[in-house]
């Protein structure tokens, strides 16, 4: 296998080899990719270590194949456990965010009237998950208020729902799929700590985008998929579990002979690790593959990441807010790599299939997407743009003048 390392030339300066990182990315010769938020463009070490493990597994057998790359495997968890400041032990392998988000879920022991506090801006799913908890368990939902400013929740709006109502819960996502508000975790995670109230971070969308830090964050739990901004294949998240949350014994809902031990007829012990959380098969390849985009995102860098990929959605923002019936959508002082829009003339799926006639991936959303911000917007649908550091300023003016070509012949 060719040495891309390269592409990490001169890693002690905080700029990126954005030549060697582009012919790492073979994608980037097909498309302009501005759909990260969706799924990344895998690098070519992720791709080549998930097929070296299917080959393995065709010569000498699927069980053999995962024996023999056990330290690789092992090094999924210490991979993340570096990316997020935390060990091994506190990193669980799931089928999706989502996944590990509902099995994250399923660990609390929800009562009637218990109340799961909030945002206005959560993910989907997540909003979908507590509608069902309270139709089955009777818990109450509450979203704490956004800030007037447009800078996403109030904090101490939502401290003082944490005073008032004592939640069962506290869950907020870092930065929302409909837009790229960021929210402030780490400040929410300081009144969590100090009345001690459970703390669940998604952190989907800014895994690989940004530095995480779940000690400076003092979530409990946290979820992220491998396939947006941290580039890595389908099919793939992981939980983070603090060691408070494993030691008192929480445990998901259905565990299987991975997350315990059946240590008598009518007994069961589980694992002291977040393993506890995973189930018994695994697809390792995929597994593999998450390891390598995570040690590929580590060499690259987070913070010189942290500092481009939003830059470069700056750029977009600012190029398309410059357009005739265009409105851009996204708020906050600082928002992250995920640039929403309406554009006057046009439906949702034409629009997109536009720029996809022009070789240029991107994402919709819709009202059910984001029922509260969207309503507050007035808007049905819009469409996003998500570049990330491997993109060049020359696609976003490209992409700029696309939405501007077709935004002049709806008029």
């Amino acid at each position: 296998m060719k040495n891309h390392d390269s592409a990490f030339a001169g890693t002690s300066e905080p700029l990126l080899d954005l030549a060697a990182l582009r012919a790492d990315t073979p994608g980037c010769e097909e498309v302009i990719h501005f759909n990260n938020a969706g799924c990344g463009l895998m690098a070519r070490p992720v791709l080549q270590a998930m097929l070296d493990h299917l080959r393995l597994e065709a010569a000498i057998g699927g069980y053999e194949a995962s024996a023999a790359r056990a330290g690789e495997v092992a090094d999924f968890y210490a991979s993340l456990a570096e990316l997020l400041g935390t060990r091994p032990g506190n990193i669980a392998f799931a089928a999706s965010a989502t996944h590990a988000y509902t099995k994250a879920l399923s660990a609390i022991d929800f009562r009637p009237d218990d109340v799961i506090l909030t945002t206005r801006n959560d993910f989907i799913s997540n909003q979908i998950a507590f509608l069902a908890l309270r139709k089955r368990h009777g818990v109450r939902i509450v979203h704490a208020p956004d800030h007037p400013d447009g800078s996403g929740v109030d904090v101490d709006a939502m401290a003082a729902l944490m005073r008032s109502h004592r939640p069962r819960l506290v869950a907020v996502t870092h930065v929302p799929t409909n837009s790229g508000l960021v929210q402030p975790v780490a400040e929410i995670g300081r009144h969590c700590r100090e009345l001690d109230l459970l703390y669940l971070v998604d952190a989907c969308q800014s895994v690989g985008q940004y530095p995480v830090d779940v000690e400076e964050i003092g979530c409990d739990l946290l979820t992220a998929t491998c396939r947006k901004f941290l580039r890595g294949p389908r099919g793939s998240g992981f939980l983070y579990v603090s060691d408070r949350v494993l030691q008192a014994g929480c445990e998901p809902l259905y565990i299987d002979m991975h997350g315990a031990r059946w240590v008598a007829p009518g007994y069961y012990r589980p694992v002291d690790t977040a393993a506890r959380f995973e189930e018994w098969e695994f697809p390792y390849a995929t597994v593999l593959g998450c390891a390598a985009a995570t040690r590929y995102a580590l060499r690259v860098g987070l913070e010189p990441v942290s500092r481009r990929t939003p830059a470069l959605a700056g750029r977009l923002r600012e190029q398309l807010a410059a357009l005739a019936g265009v409105r851009t959508l996204d708020g906050g002082p600082a928002p992250a790599a995920l640039v929403t829009f309406t554009i006057e003339g046009w439906e949702a799926a034409p629009f997109k299939a536009a720029l996809d006639e022009r070789r240029i991936n991107s994402a919709l959303s819709y009202r059910e997407f984001a029922q509260y911000d969207f309503a507050d917007k007035d808007v049905e649908w819009c469409l996003r743009l998500s570049p990330h550091y491997y993109n060049t300023e020359d696609e976003v003016d490209a992409v700029a003048g696309a939405v501007a070509e077709l935004a002049r012949s709806a008029r």
